[in-house]
């Protein structure tokens, strides 16, 4: 009985397990095929359908995949001319994003092949495109929706159109989701677009959003094209793309370097750290440079008085050869830059008198004015001086009517400098008839260009004998108000004391002269014969020194000195020779009867103690009656 018992229970335990086990299997695949059904993430996180529905809105979903793209899409980016692309609308049902390529690619054909895109603002089809992406802005991607816009400015579609307004909107309420080279691209095309003083919100927060995500900045080209189109707009975002172009300096190409330069002078901004950088990286890596980049180079260190020898004479180095090919405009840029600079490059300044000699027919009056400009601040006299001023003076004499008034008085001006004024050239600027528009003019440049006529009127008097007038009336002279009350300089507080002491009484010594040549000495002193000073206020002022003399004449045996004092400023670049506009200041005073004593600059400070100083002073002027004795 039992063992019949077993047998059953047997053969039912092994129909049961096998009956669980189909089940199971059966349960399995059913699983597999509901979990195989779900999107990928649902197996990741059981999560809730509101939790899967924020998800999706933060991260965006690809437009189609490959195996779904479109006819529509396929002809789009394989049509070339604008009325196929057009005709696209006619045959095939468009969506927004549809719409916003379409126009993005009329754009692009209409810029590539210079068409005029306002027939294509009229079109039908083109303003179907516009109320299709105008109802379904929303659902335009982000980098559609930002190449849309960019798009409707480059066509000219009129800013207060709704529908420009209307992704001009979304745009705004995205930019947290666009990418930094997005925000960038889109920034350029707006200021581009933005009519000049014409307020726009959008560049107000693309700016905004530029300086929170600055550090995103990952390549040279958007550092380039903010700084020299965005950062007038914003002086904090200049300083963190100055840093970014600091950290990149050396992936610069050149012609990266060249608009940094440029880019900062025009905003005038002199960035040290940045200018050095690009300075160093520029010799270092030996770039062959075209004119253009040398020329734009020039302009931007001379605009910013930036000084970097290497790069100065690279620039000259290269410039030099290529001076034959260059336009007469490319000319005097260059010579300007380098005068800005008071860089003087003799083989370079050389080869642009061989130019202005080869192409005098090609050189205009006023690229001849401004190259003399040039010559006279750098007291550059040429070795073929003859064939050169020849060819000045031939091109110059027949003009001068023609010049601006300004122009004329500077050309005049720098003409005596370098010594080579006409009577005519003198007589032109001197007569009433001219000067009168110059005198009482008190701002800052009319004082400087009365100071001018006065220069040509003391080189009329001084330096041509022969010339009869007319000069300037005695009224013009007023020298004082002229030049204004100037701070004295550490230079010239230290002659005064130490000229003290040499004179030995406060009477025989008189500081801050100012002559009726529109030139101010540093210090007057009158010697005897045995070089001991005498009263100054005793004796007659040579004229026409306006200063009001004692009754003595001066006497043959008598001496006048004169102390010039020469800041760095007065001088050359890396030179101890005198700018022109100094150099003619001691030829004034020379040839007005004094004994001239230069104290400049580099050999003043190397002097330590006061004795020191006085026994220079003394040497200075031992030297200077001997060689008056000597001629």
């Amino acid at each position: 009985m039992a063992t019949k018992l077993i047998h059953r229970w047997y053969r039912l335990y092994r129909v049961s397990s096998s009956l669980c086990v189909q089940t199971n299997s059966v349960f399995a695949r059913s699983q597999l095929v509901r979990m195989s059904s779900q999107p990928p993430f649902a197996l990741a996180t059981p999560c809730s359908h509101s939790a899967q529905t924020d998800k999706l809105s933060v991260q965006e979903q690809p437009y189609r995949t490959p195996s779904e793209h479109s006819q529509v899409d396929h002809f789009i980016d394989k049509t070339s001319t604008a009325e196929e692309l057009l005709h696209l609308v006619d045959l095939y049902p468009v969506n927004a994003n549809q719409a916003a390529r379409i126009i993005t690619r009329l754009s692009r054909i209409v810029a590539e092949k210079k068409l005029d895109p306002g027939g294509f603002l009229e079109d039908a089809r083109f303003e179907q495109l516009l109320q299709t992406v105008n109802a379904e802005v929303s659902q335009v991607w982000n980098a559609a929706l930002t190449n849309l816009l960019k798009s409707l400015y480059l066509l000219g579609l009129k800013r207060n159109r709704r529908e420009l307004l209307s992704v001009e909107q979304e745009v705004r309420w995205r930019l947290r989701r666009l990418t930094f080279r997005h925000l960038a691209s889109l920034a350029e095309q707006v200021v581009a677009s933005t009519p000049r003083g014409e307020q726009s919100e959008l560049l107000s927060d693309l700016v905004k959003q530029l300086e929170l995500r600055w550090t995103e900045i990952e390549d040279t080209r958007t550092v380039v094209a903010l700084m020299a189109k965005i950062g007038a707009l914003s002086p904090i975002l200049m300083e963190r793309l100055e840093d970014k172009g600091l950290e990149m300096a050396e992936q610069f190409s050149p012609e990266d370097t060249r608009k940094i330069a440029m880019a900062l002078a025009h905003q005038n901004r002199r960035s040290i750290p940045l200018l050095r950088a690009m300075s160093y990286h520029l010799v270092q890596k030996h770039f062959v440079l075209s004119p253009g980049v040398l020329l734009d180079l020039a302009f931007a260190y001379g605009k910013l008085n930036f000084h970097q020898t290497q790069v100065f004479q690279k620039i000259a180095s290269d410039l030099q050869p290529r001076m034959p090919e260059l336009a007469p405009a490319d000319v005097v840029r260059c010579v300007k830059s380098f005068a800005y600079l008071k860089w003087l490059n003799l083989p370079l300044f050389e080869a642009v008198a061989q130019y202005v000699i080869d192409n005098a027919d090609k050189v205009s009056p006023v690229h001849l004015s401004n190259i003399i400009l040039a010559f006279a601040r750098l007291n550059f006299h040429p070795s073929n001086r003859e064939a050169f001023y020849t060819v000045v003076h031939k091109g110059l004499d027949s003009c001068l009517d023609d010049l601006d008034p300004y122009l004329l008085l500077d050309l005049v001006w720098s003409l005596c400098v370098l010594q080579q004024a006409k009577d005519a050239h003198l007589e032109k600027v001197l007569v009433p008839a001219f000067h009168s528009h110059f005198l009482g003019n008190q701002s800052p440049k009319g004082q400087n260009y009365q100071l001018k006529l006065l220069h040509v009127n003391a080189t009329a008097q001084l330096e041509h004998a022969d010339y009869k007038g007319p000069f300037l009336p005695p009224e013009a002279q007023r020298v004082k108000e002229l030049q204004g009350d100037r701070k004295a300089t550490p230079l010239q507080s230290s002659l005064r004391e130490v000229l003290k002491e040499v004179a030995g009484e406060e009477g025989k010594v008189r500081f801050e002269v100012d002559t009726a040549w529109g030139w101010q000495l540093g210090a007057e002193m009158v010697l005897n014969c045995d070089n001991q000073p005498l009263p100054v206020a005793d004796f007659v002022s040579p004229p026409p020194l306006p200063q009001s003399g004692g009754p003595k004449p001066l006497l043959s045996e008598v001496r006048r000195l004169a102390f010039l004092t020469w800041e760095f400023p007065n001088f050359s670049n890396r030179s101890k020779d005198l700018l022109g506009r100094f150099a003619m200041t001691r030829r004034h005073i020379r040839a007005g009867g004094f004994l001239v004593v230069d104290v400049p600059y580099y050999e003043w400070f190397d002097l330590k103690s006061e004795w020191q100083k006085a026994s220079y002073l003394r040497d200075k002027m031992n030297k200077a009656v001997a060689e008056e004795m000597a001629k």
